[in-house]
Formats: structure tokens, sequence, C-alpha cells
């Protein structure tokens, strides 16, 4: 299904370019044929409906053609984080049951030396190619929409990582759900930076262009600039990126006119205001902002490409999916009110891949609780205050990280920070936040509380300042707090 249904537009003009990649031109003809090449050497190699194979590869066509060769002939893709270290690549492998890896030469020579990896290597060198190019003719499983296409795991934040179990008509939904939400077509340009093993760079990047017939200008890695090259050069009028991203781009301090470039996406995490206004000034295209989690295939919110877009928002749910931001006993909120921010609508998953308990705690009653705290204005849009669990208590009052956070960014000496709760004998929690320190210098703890007093509560204030260089983070670019505590 996800394959019958991917290039809704383009079906006239086969021609048409769907990959660009170091100069490498691909037509949709090509990539249909590459697609079907790879569908029947999966197939002829037991890679079946409910078969497990993990991706271990760069942003490159290849991926592309596996994991969409491997939907064809009915298995289930398990694309590998290659920033993660090996025991964690390792535990992903095993706890998702996969039989086989693919993978290329250079990756390959490092898979090796992990012993007792049960898996068979695939790598995709010329010699493969060759067997991928003579496989026989096969007769591929019925579309079932409903069959489970992709194992995503989750970035682990909280502990192990957890595969979300999403199937075709998961995928196929949040992409026309955002369809829906924006008038891109054929004439467009995607630029995919972001890791195509990541739910954002998957679906965003590549499922959704692919959808409507438009090229994907391919690039293995964020270099800042060749990427400014890339923008300029190859006509690209869509970049989604992450908030480090973008602090990366305008550090270069280089300002470029992006003649076609309509939109830059921003999701992962939240982006500053400051980030945001710097973006638009020194490259003249709007960050639009938004929200997802691989559970939701993953995009759920977004600020609308055309209309009010609201600094510090995730905006408005997709066309197609709803929300609810709900107290503990699962009561609406009003507005302007903090509560759990709930999902539901087509791209939710089907469920955890053997965590029963852990789905039942987030799948009740119909809705996907995401375990983020939200709240919603006057006109519908949605304000991330944080996830649930991080959550600080401190003599009995509330603290949500996120708006210390943004104070903070607020100081001109601080280009971003992070804020846990730390245990305290007589508070129950305290707050304590890691700041990186900006371009001017670094402010001393004295200053930033009396910087914060005009704008926090006291007990919001943190006791304990801590500076560095950087925060740990995850692929998806979210500040990973179970490293900071």
């Amino acid at each position: 299904m996800i394959i019958s249904d991917l290039h809704k537009r383009r079906r006239g003009d086969p021609d048409r370019p769907a990959l660009s990649f170091h100069g490498r031109k691909v037509s949709y003809a090509e990539l249909e044929d590459n697609i079907e090449r790879y569908a029947r050497y999966f197939h002829s190699l037991g890679i079946g409906p409910g078969e497990r194979a993990a991706i271990a590869l760069p942003n490159c066509p290849e991926f592309i053609y596996a994991y969409l060769g491997i939907a064809r002939a009915g298995g289930v893709a398990v694309p590998l984080n290659l920033l993660q270290a090996p025991q964690e690549l390792f535990f992903i492998v095993l706890d998702s049951g996969a039989k086989f890896l693919i993978t290329n030469p250079a990756i390959g020579r490092q898979v090796r030396q992990l012993p007792n990896l049960p898996v068979e290597l695939i790598v995709l060198d010329e010699d493969r190619e060759k067997e991928i190019s003579a496989a026989p003719p096969a007769v591929f499983p019925e579309a079932d929409g409903e069959a489970v296409c992709t194992f995503l795991y989750t970035s682990g934040t909280t502990g192990r990582p957890k595969a979300a179990m999403l199937t075709h008509a998961n995928l196929l939904g949040d992409v026309r759900c955002m369809d829906d939400a924006s008038d891109f077509g054929p004439e467009d340009n995607f630029l995919a930076v972001l890791p195509m093993f990541h739910s954002f760079g998957w679906t965003v990047c590549v499922l959704l262009p692919l959808y409507l017939g438009c090229t994907i200008t391919i690039l293995d890695g964020f270099r800042p600039k060749e990427m400014l090259q890339v923008l300029s050069e190859e006509g690209i009028t869509v970049f989604c990126g992450v908030p480090s991203m973008f602090s990366v781009l305008i550090k270069t301090r280089q300002k470029a006119a992006f003649p076609r470039l309509k939109f830059a996406i921003s999701g992962g995490d939240s982006i500053s205001r400051e980030n945001i206004e710097a973006f638009e000034k020194n490259f003249g295209c709007p960050i639009v902002e938004g929200y997802g989690l691989s559970e939701a295939s993953p995009v759920v919110c977004l600020n609308p490409l055309y209309g009010v877009r609201k600094a510090g928002s995730i905006g408005i749910p997709l066309p197609g999916i709803e929300t609810r931001v709900v107290d503990g006993d699962g009561r609406d909120l009003p507005p302007g009110e903090i509560g759990e921010l709930l999902v539901r609508g087509p791209n939710v998953m089907k469920g955890y891949y053997k965590r029963e308990e852990e789905t039942g705690e987030v799948l009740r009653d119909g809705w996907l609780h995401t375990g983020d705290l939200a709240r919603r204005d006057g006109d519908g849009y949605l304000y991330i205050a944080g996830r649930k669990k991080e959550l600080i208590i401190t003599s009995g009052f509330n603290v949500y990280p996120r708006e210390v956070e943004e104070a903070l960014a607020a100081h001109p000496l601080v280009a971003e920070a992070a804020v846990i709760g730390v245990p305290h004998p007589l508070k129950g929690e305290v707050v304590k936040a890691y700041v990186v320190p900006g371009e001017g210098g670094t402010p001393d703890r004295q200053e930033l509380t009396r910087f914060l007093k005009d704008r926090l509560a006291g007990y919001k204030i943190p006791e304990e300042f801590v500076f560095t260089g950087d925060l740990p983070r995850g692929t998806g670019g979210k500040v990973l707090k179970r490293m900071l505590k």
C-alpha cells in the first residue's frame, strides 16, 4: 500500500527527477525500477510478511530503495540510528528480531566487529548490486494498510528505546494530513539533510515529496557551507531541520538569498524566538515550527504555512488529526491551563513491539497519551511546556522546565539552556539549569538570578547553574535530560 499510493501526482511524468544525489539524478521511472529490483531480491532471501530487516545506511538513494523494497516485499524495515554506540545498535537488532542487516561496505566493516550479532549482512557493494539486478520475478503479498511496515525506535530519553510499530496506513495517513495542510506539488524540491533513519527526516523529507511527485535533493550529512551552497544552486524550495542546525547556520554569519526557498520547517525540539528572527533576517525565509513524535508517524501539529505563525507555538493540529489537553483525571482543560497532550488520528501507531503493558499506558480509549505537557491558547495554537516526567515540583509548586528555559534564553549572554529538577531534603526538588554561554561571554550566577527575578516567580528560579559548552542531544535534536540527571 505504501508503494501503490506514494506517487499520487506524478503518474503522467515518469521522467520527472525523483532524487538528486551528488549530481546524480534518478527519475521516477528509475526509482520504481530500483525499488522493484530490491523487493525481488529481498523476496528471494526470504523477507516477506512480518519479517524484519534492519537498515544501517547514511542518506543515499539506496536507503530509499532498501526501505521501500522491504515494504513492497511485505517486510518490516528497521532503520538504525548511525550515531548510536555499538551496544545500542546491538540491543535494537536483538530486540527487533531482525534477521538481515542492509548496509554499505564501510559500515559493514564496523558491524562485523560486533561479536555474535545474529544477522545476515547484506552489503551493497558492486557484487551485491549484480545479484540484486539478477533477482528472479516475484509475487508480492496483497496490499494491507493495517500491516506493520516499520519499527521506529524511540530516542530513549527516559530509558531503553522501544519500537513504535507503524503501519502502511499510519505513514500514508500522516503524509495525506500534511498534504492537506500545504500546497506543495511537483515543482517543489525538498532538501533531505535530516537523517532518513529519523521519523521526521523520513516522513517529511522522503515520503511526502514522493507522494506529491516532487524532487528530493539528498545530502549525506550536515555540513553548513555545503548546505548553503546546495540551497542556493539546487533550487531547493523546502528545507526541514532541527533547532541546532538553524543555530549553526546563523553562526556562519553569512547573508544569502535563496530565491526559490519557500519554507524552513523546524521540529525535534523548541526553537528560540531569537533564532527564528536571526535566520529569517539572514536568509529571507520563514521558519515554520511544528511538533511530532515517532508514535504518530511523526507529524501532529504545524504552524500554518500561510497565515499567523506564533513564535514558541507548535501550531495547530494537521487536518484529520485531533488533539486534547487534559488533567490527571482525563478531563479537558480550558485554554491557558497546562495538561497532557493527547493525539488521535490515522497516523497513531499500532503499539510498541513486545511491550504490551507500555502500549496500554500510552494508547487508551483511542487516544495516544504523548507524555508531553501543553497548553492551548484562545486561537487553538498549542504550546509545549515540557515532558510530563520532567515536571519539577518544588515545595508543592509546579515548575515547567520550558518556561524557565525560555526565560534564560532571553538573556543576551545565553545561547541555550536546559532545566531539570534535583532532589532537595526540604523542598522535594529544586531547579537546576545547564547553560550554554553565547558568543559575548559567560554570565555569572548572580546576574542570571537578578535577570530572572523580573520574569519568573521565586520558586522557579534555579538554585544551581552549570555552565557547559554544549548539551547532550538525540538525533532528533532533543536535549537528553536523563543524561543531565
